[in-house]
This record gives structure tokens, sequence and C-alpha cells, in this order.
């Protein structure tokens, strides 16, 4: 049977990818940024203890302090350092990566990890409301580590979630069964997907692999899927 016309100029698919083709990023975690790199690289700091000092106490909209001045930190890098999306670039830009660690603990001024009838339960979610507003209005992305083993109340973590757009939790195995549990004697520990965006969709889209694990190499920080299969005599592990 003759191809028709229009495949015959299309590259031939190969029937194995190269042994020399790699998906995704690669990094040595044995291996630090180069102060070099540092340098030549834009970035801002924020430190609690040293924007309380320079500034007075502010309240915007019932929040924690240390919420209203972060916020008011990322706005204004925003709009200085044209990142703001509601406006024509003059030139082209890079994404504004933010990272924000430990939201909700107690260095932040919260007390959702001390208590679970905190003395504003609202707080972290109406940062949170805010932030996804300025992030939609710019060229930005942010991604945020919570003390969820800490905060007791589980209504907040449900906000939280519902808040996010991809919501990933990470088991150790340390002072757990699991550490000397044969099943698991391979891992470090199970990364839980709770959460992944899906576009023009109302709903979350719901990852196919459940069950994910992660170990620490020397170089290298790997994640594997793994297949469970309980039985009255044991369990076996398959890796793919």
């Amino acid at each position: 049977m003759k191809i028709a016309w229009r495949y015959q100029n299309l590259p031939k698919m190969e029937a194995s990818p190269a042994a020399s083709s790699r998906f995704g990023h690669y990094y040595d975690v044995s291996k630090t940024l180069s102060p070099e790199l540092l340098q030549s690289t834009k970035w801002h700091r924020f430190f609690l203890p040293e924007e309380i000092s320079l500034q007075p106490n502010i309240n915007i909209c019932n929040m924690t302090s240390g919420y209203t001045r972060l916020l008011q930190s990322i706005q204004r890098i925003i709009y200085q350092e044209g990142f703001d999306g509601s406006h024509p670039q003059k030139k082209q830009k890079n994404i504004l990566r933010i990272g924000i660690q430990n939201l909700g603990s107690v260095l932040w001024g919260e007390d959702i990890c001390c208590t679970d009838n905190p003395e504003d339960v609202h707080s972290l979610t109406k940062f949170l409301y805010i932030l996804r507003s300025l992030l939609r209005m710019s060229l930005s992305a942010c991604i945020i580590t919570v003390p969820a083993h800490l905060i007791q109340n589980k209504a907040i973590m449900e906000r939280v979630t519902n808040l996010s757009d991809t919501v990933v939790a990470l088991e150790s195995f340390i002072g757990s069964e699991r550490e000397t549990n044969p099943l698991y004697k391979d891992y470090h520990g199970l990364i839980h997907i709770h959460q992944i965006p899906q576009l023009n969709c109302l709903i979350c889209d719901v990852s196919d692999t459940k069950d994910l694990a992660f170990r620490l190499k020397r170089k290298l920080f790997t994640i594997e899927a793994v297949i469970q299969l309980r039985s009255t005599i044991a369990g076996i592990i398959f890796k793919f």
C-alpha cells in the first residue's frame, strides 16, 4: 500500500529511544551553587525580624503582621522589577520565582501549630487568597512549605489544600514502624500527591500512580513508583 502524500516527508519513528536521551532535570545534590552564579543572579530576601525592626506594626484584613509584611514585599518586587502582567513589558522578562518556608509556623507569629483553637483561624487562608491574586496578575510562581504535621486543626489544612494548585506531602520513615519494615528497606520515605492542577476543569486531576517512594542517594534524590501487593504470607515490591 502506498503511503499518503502528506506523510511522505515526515521523519521515521525510532523503534526505541536513544540510549543517551534523558528526560527531565538532573541535579547533583552533593554540589552547591557557585559563589559566582549567586553573585550574577538577582534575588531578594525577606527576613521577618529585619522587617519588624524597620516598620511599625501593621494590620491589614485582620491578618498576622508577618503575612502582611510579606505580601507588601512581594507586591513591591512585582511592580518594581517589571513582573506586573497587567502592563505590556518593554523587554522580555523571566518568571519571578518565590519560595516561602514553614508558612503557618510560629516563626510567622501564628498559633495554629500550638492549639486546635487558634486566635485567628482565617489568617493563613486570607494570606493565600491575596497571594493567589498577586500571582495571577503577574509573571510569578510560588512554592510554599507548610509544617502540616504540626497544624492541629485539620480544617485549616483542607482550606490550604483547596487554595493550592499542587499539593505534595513527604512522609519520612525515620522514627516510624516502616523504617524497619523489609518492604521499605530500599527507601527513605513516601511521597503523597494530594492535588494536581488540571487546565479548563473545575476539579483537580487525579494521578494514576498512587504509591510513590523516594530515597536519597549520594548524588541523587530519586522518586520511584511502588506497587504493594499484600498477602497473608509476604509483601512484594515491584519497581518500574
